[in-house]
Order: C-alpha cells, then sequence, then structure tokens
C-alpha cells in the first residue's frame, strides 16, 4: 500500500489578512438513504441535515449537506474513531463512508472583503439574503470544484482538493489586488 504520510503535507498557501489554513481535521464523504442519515446523527450526537444545502454542527464537528443522498462529515483530527461509531451504527444498512482526510485542506477567508474576493470566481449570489450563515454548497471558484460554507457573516470555509489549494489561494490573491 502507498504511503500517504506526503499526502497530508501542507499546500503552499500564502496567508494573510483575510485568508488562513485551518488545522487538519478529520473528513469522511457519507452516502445514504432517509434511515443512514437519521442513524449517522444519533450516532455521532451532532445534526445531519436533511434541508437541502445546510451544515449541523456540535462544537468543532459538522455535517455538510452535499446532495440528497450525500453529506461531508468533519471532526477534529484525534476523532477517527468517529468513523467505528458510525460505522457500527450504519451496520446492515446500504450506505457508504469514505476518508477523504488526505485528499483536502480547509481554508478561511474571512473579513469585509469576503464576500466579494469569492464572488470574482464563484457563481453563486453570496448575498447574506441568498447564502446565509449556516448554507454550504459545492460549487466551482475559478476552475476549481470546492465545497463553500459560510460559518458567519464575514467568514466563509472553503474545503478544496489538496492539489488546487495553491490555485484557489493564487486567484483569491489576484482577485484581491483589484479590490483591497
Amino acid at each position: 500500500m502507498a504511503d500517504l504520510a506526503h499526502a497530508r503535507t501542507a499546500p503552499l498557501v500564502d496567508e494573510n489578512r483575510w485568508l488562513r489554513m485551518l488545522p487538519d481535521v478529520c473528513r469522511w464523504v457519507l452516502r445514504g438513504d432517509e434511515p443512514v442519515r437519521a442513524a449517522a446523527e444519533a450516532a455521532l450526537g451532532l445534526p445531519v441535515p436533511a434541508e437541502a444545502c445546510r451544515a449541523g454542527t456540535s462544537g468543532e464537528r459538522a455535517a455538510l449537506w452535499l446532495g440528497p443522498d450525500e453529506w461531508l462529515l468533519i471532526a477534529p483530527e484525534g476523532q477517527e474513531g468517529l468513523a467505528d461509531r458510525l460505522a457500527r451504527a450504519l451496520e446492515g444498512r446500504p450506505h457508504s463512508l469514505v476518508d477523504v482526510s488526505h485528499r483536502q485542506v480547509g481554508l478561511l477567508v474571512h473579513g469585509d472583503v469576503a464576500t466579494t474576493l469569492l464572488a470574482s470566481g464563484c457563481p453563486l449570489d453570496l448575498s447574506d439574503r441568498a447564502f446565509p450563515v449556516g448554507m454550504c454548497t459545492r460549487t466551482v471558484l475559478a476552475k476549481a470544484e470546492v465545497v463553500l460554507w459560510r460559518t458567519g457573516v464575514d467568514e466563509f470555509r472553503l474545503e478544496v482538493w489538496r492539489s488546487f489549494a495553491p490555485y484557489v489561494t493564487q486567484f483569491l490573491a489576484e482577485s484581491a489586488r483589484g479590490t483591497i
């Protein structure tokens, strides 16, 4: 089996006053029907949204609705046991639970320019009315697929494939040159 230690190394990202890398976390993609969603919610002790484009949180853990039968689960490192607990709760139910921790990184775009910077490459209406706090979705930023989650009025979490992180942050930096 290939050694994935190199896969968890941080990509080259220039942090600044409106962008920072988030700490490594555990990530899983869960696929299943309504009974799977309900069992996951009970096992994890956090709301696993049934409503489209919403995030459920409990402390530092989160479940982001990505599709009618798909959720991105996020937990701080060291909580790998959650996957075992979840697997036991889902035993006998048709589902898929895949660890994608190595695939993605988290970026925080924050401050009074966050919405403007993201809007420069994202086709969504990111106004407070159309994309309120707690909303999340899979979308594109420039040419990269991202999961976008509004965690505060002027704060967005981006889940980006590790290999796309330098591109995304350089795109945002270029957008900032004309904005800030």
